[in-house]
């Protein structure tokens, strides 16, 4: 699945460019349905991997595509809020399937999961196209009726309209003919990086392995609570951790949050590592055997306050328009590539350097995290797209305009 989210964000770029936000994100319904129901009907397993890459092309395309699309049509006061409610609904559909996994099989989980992108598919029909898309299409009319029903009947759209149209023709100005070199460019590069490095340390906290193989690892742990439960808590807290962050990012701010998120992630890590550690040697850890379930519950807390959603948030409101499709489609690609070594690693990793060594391991690269985020990503609560691309592109786009911003996932 990550290799085939690969593949769709390497795609999902030029498809949200040329299709459109809307179009694209509705294309990924069908390929949903069709995936789960491969995957429900199989009678062999060429069939439940086709289904898997499908779905995973299918994700990789929506990861991409959803932020981009609430970056460029919700108001800056509520961005935050709203911008992390995919990943809260991501992670209803996880809790959904950690609780129904205990009680089907996974014939008939499947078909749940086939009955779901159906609502979503036809709901999609009723919302419009992002303005920002038809500015950059020449058609300005359906940009203003886009942009009418999305901020209501009796608003006065004119002064955002123009800001979009004004940033439109700034972007303009200052583009290359190639798409490539335009990422290149020293102003594009930065907003760019601070991305993949967001993408880095929220896959390289490890959290793809630890929501892949918790049976798994309470299993190992000797957990005296019953692992198929363990997974499940897990969920509840995932789910909840998330609507805690929409209610908190835009009081807050993007880095408190970040800084929280870290710091709990480095604390459980190293625990857990110390846990294993201990038990590996051959002492009683009977005493503690709690001990494996709170520390995943307050890392699942902590990675799903921040490192989880706003990655795929700030992605979408620092990435410059102008490059947003290609920019994003290069993040998007690095994310689920690092999800697909996180995961085919991880148990190589624990045989090479045992089970504590590995969350040490995750815990280190969380502490570097932590130092990036400090020194190079900015704050972006309560800015507009206009400020927020002024001042990542310096005085290059000094007149630049309310139009910028882009994405995730599941990926938490």
């Amino acid at each position: 699945m990550p290799l085939a989210g690969l593949a769709g964000g390497i795609l999902g770029g030029p498809l949200i460019e040329y299709l459109g936000r809307k179009n694209t994100i509705l294309a990924t319904a069908t390929p949903f349905i069709i995936s789960w129901l491969l995957i429900a009907c199989a009678t062999h397993v060429a069939m439940v991997l086709v289904g898997r890459a499908l779905s995973g092309f299918s994700v990789g395309v929506a990861s991409l595509s959803l932020p981009v699309y609430l970056g460029e049509t919700v108001q800056p006061e509520v961005r935050g809020t709203l911008g992390l409610l995919p990943t809260a609904f991501g992670n209803i559909g996880i809790l959904l399937c950690f609780v129904a996994g205990k009680y089907i099989d996974w014939s008939g989980l499947a078909f749940l999961g086939a009955a779901l992108p159906v609502p979503f598919l036809i709901l999609m029909f009723f919302i419009p196209e992002t303005p920002r898309w038809y500015v950059s299409r020449g058609r300005d009319d359906r940009a203003r009726k886009a942009l009418q029903w999305l901020r209501g009947k009796k608003a006065d759209v004119d002064p955002e309209l123009k800001g979009i149209i004004k940033s439109h023709q700034d972007a303009e100005r200052h583009a290359s003919q190639s798409a490539m070199l335009d990422l290149m460019k020293k102003a594009n590069l930065k907003p760019l990086l601070i991305s993949l490095g967001l993408m880095f340390f929220q896959q390289l906290s490890g959290i793809n392995a630890v929501i892949f193989y918790t049976v798994q690892i309470f299993q190992d742990a000797g957990s005296t609570i019953d692992e198929n439960l363990c997974t499940i808590i897990v969920g509840v807290v995932n789910f909840i951790a998330t609507f805690i962050a929409t209610m908190l990012i835009d009081r807050l701010g993007r880095k408190m949050l970040l800084y929280i998120s870290d710091v709990a992630m480095i604390i459980t890590l190293m625990t857990l590592g110390g846990f294993f550690y201990v038990k590996n040697n051959g002492q009683d850890v009977s005493q503690v055997g709690w001990l494996p379930l709170a520390a995943f519950v307050i890392y699942v807390l902590g990675f799903s306050l921040g490192f989880g959603p706003i990655p795929w948030l700030m992605m979408g409101e620092i990435l410059p328009g102008k490059i947003r499709g290609s920019a994003a489609s290069v993040a998007t690609a690095f994310n689920w590539s690092c999800t697909f070594v996180v995961t085919k690693t991880f148990s190589d990793i624990i045989q090479s350097i045992g089970t504590h060594g590995t969350f040490w391991m995750f815990g280190s690269i969380c502490v570097v995290g932590l130092v990036f985020v400090i020194v190079y990503v900015p704050e972006t609560q309560g800015k507009s797209l206009e400020d927020i691309e002024r001042k990542m592109m310096g005085r290059v786009r000094r007149m630049s305009s309310v139009a910028n911003i882009k994405p995730l996932s599941f990926n938490m």
